[in-house]
């Protein structure tokens, strides 16, 4: 499928999908936002995809939502179309792991789609903000809630408020990002990232994703009840074999999904 706005490749089981308005920053549009959706549907759907990195430029993963296109709305608009919602759920609705490179600024929208994936890798240039603030509106894909629960209330108070950015360094400190490398290694650890997820079981990595995701919105008892159900259930699936019996064997093991 062709795209305005994103650059899509498939490659050794990896889409990597880079966001593509470079006029713009890669700013977070209407177009944009559907086609990603769009993109990470079709991976999803892609029996030779195994896992997703998501990625902008050296300059900027996403600036933010689009202002030009929100500025005119009015709540009715905004409100009676539900601005941001489907496009968002189809996101939430991905079940491979999806690894965020971000290079340069996430900001508003870019730093909470960051946060809609599964982990974020950094290069050292990277700046992570939620600068709602200065337009007069509150964050509204996650800029509240999930940098909340990643980097703890005094932080998300902290960006939320004043608008100021978090660097690299105390991104990963926070634990808003996995790691940090630079700027020219960010794609090559990103896609090696993602080539060792791609050979894992892809029964093993969704219900690892499951089961982390489960953790945010639930109490430890049931996120507890829950993961242990998913383990008890992967000795059902050949993939247990496999992996178990190629321990043992002291052999790479070579998992077929079932």
């Amino acid at each position: 499928m062709a795209y305005d706005t994103l650059i899509v490749e498939v490659s050794d089981h990896v889409a990597l999908i880079k966001l593509n308005r470079p006029d713009a920053l890669n700013a977070l549009n209407s177009t944009l936002l559907s086609e990603l959706a769009a993109a990470l549907t079709e991976a999803q759907g892609n029996e030779k995809v195994r896992c997703i990195v998501l990625t902008g430029s050296e300059k900027a993963f996403a600036a933010g939502a689009d202002v030009k296109e929100m500025s005119s709305k009015s709540f009715v608009d905004v409100f009676g179309g539900d601005l941001f919602t489907p496009e968002t759920e189809a996101i939430g609705r991905v079940r491979k792991p999806i690894i965020a490179a971000v290079s340069g600024y996430a900001l508003g929208g870019g730093c909470e789609l960051a946060m809609m994936c599964d982990f974020i890798i950094a290069s050292d240039t990277a700046r992570f903000g939620q600068p709602e603030v200065n337009l007069g509106i509150v964050a509204g894909l996650g800029g509240t809630q999930r940098l909340t629960r990643l980097v703890g209330k005094s932080k998300a108070m902290d960006m939320n408020l004043t608008g100021r950015f978090m660097d690299a360094e105390e991104a990963e400190r926070s634990g808003l990002v996995s790691r940090v490398v630079p700027a020219k290694k960010l794609m090559d650890t990103a896609m090696e990232a993602a080539q060792a997820i791609a050979v894992k079981s892809q029964l093993t990595t969704m219900a690892i994703k499951e089961s982390v995701n489960r953790a945010e919105e639930t109490t430890l008892r049931e996120g507890l009840l829950f993961e242990r159900r998913l383990f008890h259930a992967m000795f059902a699936t050949g993939d247990q074999k496999e992996g178990m019996g190629a321990f043992l064997e002291k052999r790479e093991a070579q998992f077929r999904d079932r």
